[in-house]
Parts: structure tokens; C-alpha cells; sequence
């Protein structure tokens, strides 16, 4: 007979809108007695068994509150001024007078816009502050008293359970939610603990044989919602609200362009990142976050690093493909990489299909270029030395598109709008100086090629692991580096001499430069004390525990392209307690960049 032998989950800490899928062993009846993990369903039994599945929600008589900033605790006080501010119930929980200490100084900046959002449109806090309202937050206005939890405490306005009561177990109250194997907890489940049970049934007579196998859940927590990144105007005018720009953009002629380094899955390991709670360190948790973050952007162009294979397949092209993105992939080359397949990571580009289409798509793998360089350049007896330090595996994707827009006070409105878009990720040894500078080197070479051929505006974006004033960026931002420059005393293989040649003629600029020469507007001073004054680029985009900087750019051709508005940098005051990414609300060890761009008019030849 078949026979369960162990079920768990990856994480017991459920989280809204989070699925859950079981990892159910099991163990064939043939000779062997062999193990397997697959699915067993009735419309597919094994040896006349399948399995049937039920989750539960487990109510206690006992209510709790969850607290905001660490939601896997129960909270033991509230912030009355949050009540009164009538601000999302779910953010004014703490579990200690501590946790409520340590986040005042982030905690008053709701109340704060909270004020004057009041103050200036009425009441709006639902616009500022997001998805949770009091409506699912698991919890009511009540008072908490420092050191117990209020028992009036309820669920919301909207019915939480069936009218039917499945199973009473003491104080416990047992109501059956779903029947299959994966189970994505709601706003009803909130405060709650889940049970997963599992049996084997008998095809033929559709009766268990054997004992249930149970699993039970910590409390389901909501997920963390980081209060919304806002869109700066380059004129100085503060764009409110979330980032529903459509009507604008498209009446504008105007388009925006996202850049984000997301984590690849294969290295949010929980000793590279032990900080993060391995909940939110999970890729369950993490991709529904990351998803809800660059959906909530509605960029037109989004340009991701680090998204591995499986996961652009299976998740994030159908995904957005439901938002009306079409999406491009490019794989890193797995000449030095030795896991799966799958796990191998890339560039991925998505653009709106309302907006653009697909023209031309260029995929540049540097290993190709590094076999050319060393074939044309360096002598047989170091051909394997050099190529051992410049194959990396690194690529990246250019592509060319078309706007379905029109650009208002363009002279030639019959002409096409093109827009080439590079997406790339440089390597990240920081060692390898030499190697970073000549995959920058040969991706703005092939651009350079691409705009002999057309007259079309250019945006370079990516992760390119290397700093402000770095070679690599130098090159990027002037279009040479200085023959003294430090990052050239490294090249072992002679593949940067002479530096005469380190050169481009893209007039490309960084979008995020832009807000050093904005005027004076609302949060425009607090932006630019997130400016490095000596670079006008970020001072991070990358943040964490080991490593505080910037590698990330959105760079752009300045002769055809102008900056509109940009979205607002975030600070360590802006990432909590930790001061460190990834946390529960960011779920990338990286920030997402995004500008607004208009297409310069174009004058007759």
C-alpha cells in the first residue's frame, strides 16, 4: 500500500498571499519499496491510491494582535496616536516597548504623513499607506494593555469562516479552507495557525486506509508592506500618491524605465543573509513580494538582473504577461557556473505591449568576446591563463523597440521612435578590475555600433558592480578614463592598453545625476542628502550587513532623451532596525531604480 513517510513545509511561518506546498515523501507498495515526492491525484493514481488533501484553520479562543515590526511576535501595545491618526490598525502593534523604541524614529514619519495628508486632501491615508487597512488587518482599533494582548480583538468587518463549524477540539475551533495540496493564506487566516492533513485513499472505494499524516503552522502573519516609494519631478514638483501614471505618460509621450538587481534565489542563503528572518529569506515569500513591488512601479520598460531561468519561466513571464508585459530573456553562459541548469541566472527585459514593440534583440556574451580578445591579442602560452580570468559567464541583453506613443512637438511625426534598451551584469569580483572594465568596454562598443545604424536613443541599465568614479563608471558617465586612473594598474593580461583606447562617443549620462541640478521642491533637499556630492550618484544601491555602496545605473543618452522624474532613493533610516537588505519589506539585497524619460524632438536633415 502507499504509504506516507514524512510531510513538511519550507517555512512555518505562513504569510498572506504566500503559497504553501507541502513536501509530501512517500513510499511506494512494489518490491523495491521505492520513495518518491511527486503528486499522487485521483486522476492519476499509483498502484489504485491516491492522496487527498485538506487545510484547516485553527481559531483560538484566545485573540492576538501581530506586531508590525516583527510580525512573527505577538504584539503586547499600541500606539494610541496611530489610532488617532487613524492610521492602518496593522502598523500601530509592537511586541515591547523596545521594538516600539527602536522604530520611532521610522514610526513617526506616519504620523507625520499622516497630518499632512489630512491637512492637504482630506482623509487619504489609505493612498499613503497601501494595501493593509483595518478592513484585513487581523485586528481592531482596541487598546492593548503593555503586557497581554485585549480579548476583543476581531478580524475585521467581513465574515471570516464558513457557516459551518468543520471540527471543535476544546478551545480550539477547526474550519476547513481548502482541499488541495497548496493553500495561499488570506486576510481571514491572520492570527491564525494552519493544518495541513494528508491521507491515502483507495481509488475503488474512495475510503482512507491508513492514518492522516498533519502538519501544523505558526500563526499566519500579513505580509510587510514598506510604505510607498514616491516619484520625484526633475522641475521640483512632487508627484503624489502610488505610481498610477498611466493618463499621464500617456498623454505626455513620456515613458519610464526600471532597473532591478532582484537576488537570485541560488544566493539568498541564510549565511550570506542571516539577519533576514528565513521567512522572508524564502523564495515563496520573496517572489510575491518582489512581484507586487515592480507590478506597483507600472513601469513601461523593466530591465532584471539576477532572475534564474526557472524562475523567469515559470513565474515571472506568465506573471507580468497578466499586467500586458512581453518579456526577453538572456541566460548567463555556464562555462564556469557548475550547479543546475535551472538555477543559472540572467538578464531579464520586459516592456509594456501597449506602449512598444519588438523590433530587434541583441544578446552579448562575453566569454564569445573574451575567446576573440585572447585569439587576437595574447600569445598562445597565456591563452589559458587568460581566458581562466576573463571567462565569468557574464552577458548581457540590447533591445531594440518601437513606441506606440506619440512624442508631442516632434517635427518628422511620421518617422518611428525607436529606443535601443542594454540590460547587463557586470562581474562581481572586485578583484577583477581589469575584467569588469573590458566587459563595459565591449558592451558600449557593440552599442556604439548600433547607433551608426540609426538614429535612436540609448538607455544602459544594470547591476554593474562598480562604484562611483570606478573605471567601468568613468568610462560610462565621460566616455574615457584617465591614463592614471588606480582601476588600470591592474591588468595582468595588457588587455587595457593603451588606455587611449578606453573610449566611447555615447553622450551617456546617469538618470540619478539629475537630482543634484533640481531646484528647490518638496523633498528634493532630503533626496539629494542621499546624494555622494563628489559623484551625484546614490549613495547606495546595494545595502548590506558586509557591503554599503552603489552598482546600480539607469544611464542615458542625453542628445535624444531627457530626464523627467525619478523615483525617491531610499536611506537606512528608510530600512528599519537593520539597516540592511534583505529585509521583510525590500525583498532584494538591491534597490529598484526607475526615471521617467521624454524622446528630445528630433530635427530635420
Amino acid at each position: 500500500m502507499l504509504s506516507v513517510l514524512r510531510v513538511h513545509l519550507p517555512s512555518d511561518i505562513p504569510i498572506v498571499g504566500c503559497e504553501l506546498t507541502p513536501y509530501v515523501l512517500l513510499r511506494r507498495p512494489n518490491k523495491d519499496k521505492s520513495v518518491i515526492s511527486e503528486d499522487v491525484s485521483e486522476s492519476a493514481p499509483i498502484d489504485g491510491y491516491f492522496l487527498r488533501y485538506k487545510w484547516y484553520r485553527i481559531q483560538s479562543d484566545k485573540k492576538v494582535a501581530i506586531c508590525s515590526i516583527h510580525p512573527s511576535e505577538q504584539a503586547t501595545l499600541q500606539c494610541l496616536g496611530c489610532v488617532k491618526a487613524k492610521i492602518p490598525v496593522t502598523k500601530s502593534y509592537h511586541c515591547s516597548p523596545k521594538c516600539f523604541s527602536d522604530a520611532w524614529q521610522h514610526h513617526r514619519v506616519l504620523h507625520e504623513r499622516a497630518a499632512s495628508a489630512v491637512n492637504e486632501n482630506g482623509n487619504e491615508e489609505e493612498e499613503i499607506f497601501g494595501r493593509f487597512n483595518s478592513t484585513g488587518s487581523g485586528v481592531t482599533n482596541a487598546s492593548l494593555a503593555s503586557s497581554q494582548s485585549s480579548g476583543s480583538l476581531a478580524n475585521g468587518t467581513t465574515p471570516l469562516y464558513p457557516a459551518a463549524i468543520t471540527q471543535r477540539n476544546g478551545s480550539e475551533t477547526w474550519f476547513e479552507v481548502g482541499r488541495a495540496k497548496t493553500y495561499t493564506p488570506s486576510a481571514d487566516d491572520i492570527g491564525h495557525a494552519l493544518k495541513f492533513e494528508c491521507v491515502v485513499v483507495d481509488a475503488e472505494t474512495k475510503l482512507p486506509v491508513g492514518p492522516s499524516s498533519t502538519i501544523l503552522t505558526s500563526r499566519v502573519i500579513p505580509a510587510p508592506c514598506p510604505t510607498p516609494r514616491r516619484m520625484f519631478s526633475v522641475s521640483g514638483v512632487d508627484i503624489p500618491g502610488h505610481l498610477d501614471l498611466d493618463g499621464r505618460l500617456s498623454s505626455s509621450g513620456t515613458f519610464t524605465v526600471l532597473s532591478y538587481n532582484i537576488l537570485s534565489d541560488a544566493y539568498a542563503t541564510n549565511e550570506l543573509y542571516s539577519y533576514c528572518p528565513s521567512w522572508a529569506l524564502s523564495w515563496t515569500y520573496r517572489r510575491q513580494n518582489l512581484l507586487r513591488e515592480i507590478v506597483g512601479y507600472r513601469a513601461d520598460i523593466v530591465c532584471l538582473q539576477e532572475v534564474q531561468s526557472n524562475h523567469f519561466e515559470e513565474f515571472f513571464a506568465p506573471e507580468l504577461d497578466k499586467h500586458g508585459y512581453q518579456a526577453l530573456f538572456k541566460r548567463k553562459t555556464a562555462e564556469v557556473f557548475s550547479g543546475s541548469i535551472n538555477n543559472i541566472d540572467g538578464c531579464a527585459t520586459f516592456f509594456r505591449r501597449d506602449r512598444f514593440s519588438h523590433v530587434k534583440k541583441y544578446e552579448v556574451e562575453f566569454n564569445k568576446a573574451a575567446q576573440s580578445l585572447t585569439d587576437a591579442v595574447v600569445p598562445i602560452a597565456q591563452k589559458k591563463t587568460a581566458l581562466n580570468r576573463l571567462v565569468k559567464d557574464n552577458v548581457a541583453l540590447i533591445v531594440v523597440l518601437e513606441a506606440k506613443f506619440s512624442n508631442q512637438g516632434v517635427d518628422n511625426p511620421g518617422k518611428r521612435q525607436l529606443v535601443c534598451v542594454a540590460n547587463t551584469h557586470v562581474n562581481v569580483q572586485q578583484e577583477l578590475r581589469d575584467v569588469k572594465l573590458w566587459q563595459v568596454h565591449t558592451l558600449l562598443k557593440g552599442l556604439e555600433k548600433i547607433a551608426a545604424s540609426a538614429d535612436i536613443p540609448m538607455l544602459v541599465c544594470g547591476d554593474f558592480n562598480s562604484m562611483p568614479g570606478s573605471a567601468p563608471h568613468t568610462l560610462l558617465a565621460l566616455g574615457k578614463v584617465d591614463p592614471m586612473h588606480q582601476d588600470l594598474v591592474v591588468d595582468p593580461l595588457g588587455i587595457l592598453r593603451p588606455a587611449s583606447k578606453l573610449t566611447h562617443q555615447l553622450p551617456l549620462v546617469s538618470a540619478y545625476s539629475s537630482f543634484a541640478r533640481m531646484g528647490v521642491g518638496l523633498g528634493l533637499e532630503q533626496q539629494r542628502r542621499r546624494m555622494d556630492p563628489n559623484t551625484n550618484e546614490p549613495l547606495f544601491t546595494n545595502c548590506t550587513r558586509d557591503f554599503i555602496g552603489t552598482h546600480d545605473y539607469i544611464f542615458y543618452s542625453a542628445d535624444s532623451l531627457t530626464v523627467e522624474s525619478l523615483l525617491e532613493l531610499l536611506d537606512e533610516e528608510s530600512l528599519r532596525k537593520d539597516t540592511a537588505l534583505p529585509s521583510p519589506e525590500w525583498s532584494s539585497d538591491h534597490i529598484a531604480l526607475l526615471a521617467e524619460f521624454r524622446c528630445k524632438p528630433r530635427t530635420r536633415r
